[in-house]
């Protein structure tokens, strides 16, 4: 696949379709607003800076795959990407989440991202560092011990330990040794310290409180035993940190989050209120006049530095059944002036979402009991009719879209998957008359329907 900064709006939808069925309007909303960073990172400097990003309204019932788009546009862009309900900030000053929470989360995600990345890019050097510091632990010198003068008999035990060392690094790199034990000092783990700040408001605090502590107390560390395979793993992971540039890391991840990165906002109807109301409602504006700022543009302080949200990427997401994104503070509205109705599925939808993407739950299930050596295969026919009963499913009790082929499938298949291993070498074929006679008893009783379906 081409570089995702590369791809053109047409390119980025087809990589969309790979996986979600459906939502045309929705996919080429997101794949210009992917462009557009591309576009402007091409702009002098300082036009750049006024190029704002355009943030989007994805409105349309659950489980039509609002949130599924905004994952795999960030996975494809290789974004930092945060998804969050807004239901969960409160306003300034009640406990609870405040908005500026989310920067400092996706902050942290960025900051993960880069040192992976950094890490893989010299794993190599940190496996051999950590294979010497493994190879140190299985032949230990003797206190006291070293080859520091040239006597006949020092050079002949140097010689050997040489060669026990290469044929203990053979076994090593052959996984013969990963069973042995080896004792290992490792840091010691840190205590909650979010326990002094029992209110989530605080977790800043907390976090900064921790840190302060981190650097003024030494490190302490215990010694545990352990296989030879985890303890090289984790010499791995030490070695490999110690190679990479933190602070540099730091300076990457919150470029990165400030340019590319993408905050998913789910529920924005559940804050939407009409202004001059009262009750929840003036919570609910609270929460959104807080968001503004955010939206608009600010620097938020992260325990990493100051993070300008100017051109973060917001896409926010809501059924909008009872209020309507007009409800929302109109300095709001403005900040989101892309607005994306996707459509309810269909019957035609299920089928195409059971059989046509590469995470297909068809696929998904085959792959599954493939590993207990059992072959599922799915005839067409079957696909049809489990369409069928989910739409209908949908249709008699709430709508949740895609997420009732989850449960009809589960029904489905609850025995097989129950004595797959006992099936081991067997075919297991998937026709109407097993989806009607495993279905359609509990389909018949609307109440049962209910809570099995």
């Amino acid at each position: 696949m081409k570089d995702a900064n590369a791809l053109t709006p047409a390119q980025i939808v087809a990589e969309l379709d790979r996986y979600i069925v459906g939502q045309h309007r929705a996919k080429r909303a997101v794949a210009i607003a992917l462009r557009n960073r591309w576009r402007r990172q091409s702009l002098p400097p300082e036009l750049r800076d006024e190029v704002a990003p355009k943030n989007i309204i994805m409105i349309g019932p659950t489980g039509v795959g609002k949130t599924e788009i905004a994952r795999r546009l960030a996975k494809l862009a290789q974004a930092p990407f945060l998804k969050v309900e807004a239901s969960k900030y409160t306003e300034v000053g009640y406990v609870g989440r405040d908005v500026e929470s989310m920067v400092r989360d996706l902050t942290e995600l960025s900051v993960k991202m880069v040192k992976a990345e950094m890490a893989a890019a010299v794993r190599d050097k940190a496996d051999a560092q950590a294979e010497e510091r493994v190879l140190d632990l299985l032949l230990p010198r003797r206190p006291g011990e070293s080859f520091s003068s040239s006597t006949l008999e020092e050079v002949s035990t140097e010689a050997s330990r040489d060669a026990t060392r290469e044929r203990l690094r053979t076994q090593l790199r052959a996984g013969k040794l990963d069973e042995r034990t080896v004792e290992l000092d490792v840091a010691a783990a840190a205590g909650p310290m979010m326990q002094i700040f029992p209110g989530q408001g605080m977790e800043e605090v907390g976090l900064n409180l921790r840190d302060m502590l981190s650097q003024i107390m030494p490190g302490q560390t215990r010694r545990r035993r352990m296989k030879v395979g985890e303890a090289r793993r984790l010499l791995a992971q030490e070695e490999a940190g110690k190679l990479i540039d933190a602070d540099e890391a730091v300076a990457q991840a919150i470029q990165r989050a400030e340019d590319s990165g993408i905050i998913f906002l789910d529920e924005l109807d559940k804050i939407a209120g009409r202004e001059g109301g009262h009750g929840p409602d003036v919570s609910r504006q609270g929460v959104q006049r807080d968001l503004l700022p955010i939206v608009e543009g600010s620097t938020v302080t992260t325990k990493h530095g100051l993070v300008r949200t100017d051109h973060i990427l917001f896409i926010a997401a809501g059924a909008f059944h009872v209020a309507k994104p007009s409800d929302l503070i109109p300095e709001l509205q403005g900040r989101f002036p892309i607005r994306v109705e996707l459509e309810p599925l269909t019957r035609d939808d299920f089928v195409r979402i059971l059989s046509e993407p590469e995470n297909a739950l068809t696929r998904q299930y085959s792959e599954l009991l493939r590993t207990e050596g059992v072959t599922l295969r799915f005839l067409p026919e079957a696909v049809e009719a489990i369409a069928e009963i989910a739409s209908q499913v949908n249709q008699r009790t709430e709508n949740i879209g895609a997420r009732r082929l989850y449960t009809v499938m589960e029904k489905l298949l609850d025995d097989v998957s129950f004595d797959a291993p006992d099936l081991a070498g067997c075919e297991v074929v998937v026709d109407a008359a097993r989806v009607h006679a495993r279905l359609d008893e509990v389909l018949a009783d609307q109440d049962l329907s209910r809570y099995i379906l």
